[in-house]
C-alpha cells in the first residue's frame, strides 16, 4: 500500500486536537475521560511526534524553527477549518466563535503555569507564527480569537485562490515561455540564476544556515521595447505564479508619510503569496539621493529606505525596471541579487524576432526576407512586435498575403510614434515599398 503523504498525512494532527477537546469536555463535567479515549489520544501523540519530524506535509508553510507548542497552536487553528466538529467543540468550550482563544488553548493543551509564558511569546508580534503571517491575533490578551491566515490555509489545503491585486498593482496577463525570449546568452544565464534564488531559498537559508536577505530583487535596465516586462512574464510563468506590475505613480505620494503607508499596504497584501512583483520606472523612487536641504528631501530619502526595507522583509521575487540605470544611486546596486542589462537587439536578434512575431498562421509573401527586414530598420523587440501585428491586420483587411507594402507601412507607423519618421529613407530599402501617399506626406 502506498505511503500517505501531503495534507492527508496530517489527519492525526486534527484527530489529536479533537481528542484533547473531548478530554477537556469530560474534565469540565468533573469526569475522567473514558479509557478508550485516553488510549486513542496516546496513540495519536505518538503518530503526531513522528509526523513532525517531516514538515514537507505542510506544503511549504514557513515552519522552520517552530517549537512543539507553536506547532500545537497551529494544529488547533487548522483543525477548526478542516474538521467542523472541532469548531463546534471549541464553541461549546468558550463563549465565543469556533476560533480558539489563548485561554482555551492554555486549558486544551494542559499548560502548567510555568509554560504559559511560552504561549504568550508565541502570540506576540515577535513570535514566529505572527511575524511570519502564519496566524493572526484578533486582540491582545487571553480572550482574543486566533486564526490561521487565509492565504496560508489555502496553500496548505491546495486551494486555487484567486488573489486580489495588491493595492497599486495590476495583474499582467502575457503568456510567455523561455522559447519566446530573444536575448544574449549571458542575460539568459543571469535570468536562470535569478530563479535559483527563489527555488533554493529553503536549502540555503533553512538547511545550510545562509543569511536570508529577502526578495530576491532584480534590476532590469534598458531602453523601452527591449523586453523587460515580457521577461518578467517569462519568469513568473516559469514559477507558475502571477505577475503584478506596480504603478509607482499610485504608490508615491507628495504628502509626507503617505508613500510609506501605500508601500505597507502593498507588501502586507503580497505577504506570503506566491506572486512576482514588478516595479516600473524604478528611477522615479531610487534616483540619486538628494542632498538634504529641506524636510522634503529628508523624507524622500526615508521613502527609499522604507521601500528597500520592505523588499528585504518580503519573501518573493521583486523586479525593478528602468530605462535610465545611470539615474539610479550606485549605493543601491548592492541590494540587487541580479542586475541585468537589456540591449537593443542586434541584427541576428532582430531576424529571430521577426520570425517569431509575424503570426505563424499568416500567409507571407515570397518577397519577404526576414534578414532584409532585420537589416532595414533597427527596431526594438517591442517595435517589431507592433509592426508585425500591424502588417498582419493590414493584410487581413486587404485579403492578401503579408507583403513588403504592409510591412513598410507598419514600420513607418512605428517610427512615427517616436518622431523618427522624417522621410521614407528611414526605412532603407523598404522605403520603395511605402505607398506613394505616405512617401509624399513624409517628404512634406
Amino acid at each position: 500500500m502506498d505511503e500517505i503523504t501531503g495534507f492527508a498525512a496530517l489527519e492525526p494532527e486534527w484527530d489529536r486536537i479533537e481528542a484533547l477537546a473531548l478530554c477537556l469536555v469530560e474534565s469540565r463535567q468533573g469526569r475522567e475521560p473514558p479509557e478508550a479515549l485516553l488510549e486513542a489520544l496516546t496513540a495519536l501523540q505518538v503518530a503526531v511526534s513522528a509526523l513532525r519530524t517531516e514538515t514537507a506535509h505542510w506544503h511549504g508553510l514557513p515552519l522552520d524553527g517552530l517549537s512543539m507548542l507553536e506547532m500545537d497552536i497551529l494544529a488547533a487553528l487548522v483543525a477548526v477549518e478542516v474538521q467542523p466538529r472541532v469548531g463546534w467543540l471549541f464553541q461549546s468550550l468558550q463563549s465565543a466563535g469556533p476560533q480558539p482563544s489563548p485561554a482555551l488553548l492554555q486549558e486544551l493543551l494542559a499548560l502548567r503555569p510555568a509554560e504559559t509564558a511560552g504561549l504568550h511569546r508565541a502570540m506576540s508580534p515577535e513570535g514566529a507564527l505572527v511575524s511570519r503571517r502564519i496566524i493572526s491575533v484578533e486582540a491582545p490578551g487571553l480572550y482574543g480569537a486566533l486564526q490561521i491566515e487565509p492565504r496560508m490555509l489555502a496553500r496548505l489545503m491546495g486551494w486555487q485562490r484567486v488573489l486580489a491585486p495588491p493595492p497599486g498593482a495590476t495583474l499582467i496577463r502575457d503568456p510567455a515561455s523561455w522559447q519566446d525570449l530573444v536575448l544574449p546568452e549571458t542575460q539568459m544565464r543571469m535570468l536562470r540564476e535569478f530563479l535559483i534564488w527563489v527555488r533554493q531559498r529553503s536549502r540555503v537559508v533553512t538547511d545550510w544556515g545562509g543569511r536570508d536577505v529577502g526578495g530576491p530583487l532584480a534590476l532590469f535596465s534598458g531602453p523601452s521595447g527591449t523586453g523587460k516586462t515580457f521577461t518578467a512574464s517569462v519568469l513568473a510563468a516559469e514559477l507558475g505564479w502571477p505577475l503584478y506590475r506596480v504603478d509607482l505613480g499610485m504608490v508615491v505620494s507628495k504628502y509626507i508619510g503617505e508613500t510609506e503607508k501605500n508601500l505597507n499596504a502593498l507588501f502586507d497584501a503580497a505577504h506570503g503569496a506566491e506572486m512576482v512583483l514588478q516595479f516600473d520606472e524604478a528611477d522615479s523612487l531610487l534616483g540619486k539621493r538628494a542632498e538634504v536641504k529641506e524636510a522634503r528631501d529628508r523624507y524622500a530619502n526615508m521613502e527609499v529606505s522604507h521601500l528597500l526595507s520592505r523588499i528585504e522583509q518580503h519573501r518573493g521575487p521583486c523586479i525593478l525596471t528602468t530605462n535610465l540605470r545611470t539615474h539610479l544611486d550606485p549605493a543601491f546596486m548592492r541590494r540587487f541579487q541580479a542586475v541585468i542589462e537589456f540591449p537593443r537587439p542586434d541584427l541576428a536578434a532582430r531576424e529571430a524576432l521577426w520570425a517569431r512575431l509575424l503570426p505563424a498562421g499568416a500567409p507571407i509573401a515570397a518577397e519577404v526576407k526576414l534578414a532584409e527586414l532585420a537589416a532595414a530598420v533597427p527596431l526594438t523587440g517591442g517595435g517589431i512586435q507592433n509592426a508585425a501585428l500591424h502588417a498582419a491586420y493590414l493584410a487581413a483587411e486587404d485579403d492578401t498575403e503579408i507583403g513588403l507594402a504592409q510591412i513598410a507601412t507598419a514600420i513607418w507607423r512605428e517610427l512615427g510614434k517616436s518622431g523618427k519618421a522624417t522621410g521614407h529613407k528611414e526605412l532603407g530599402p523598404l522605403g520603395a515599398h511605402l505607398p506613394q501617399a505616405e512617401r509624399l506626406e513624409g517628404a512634406s
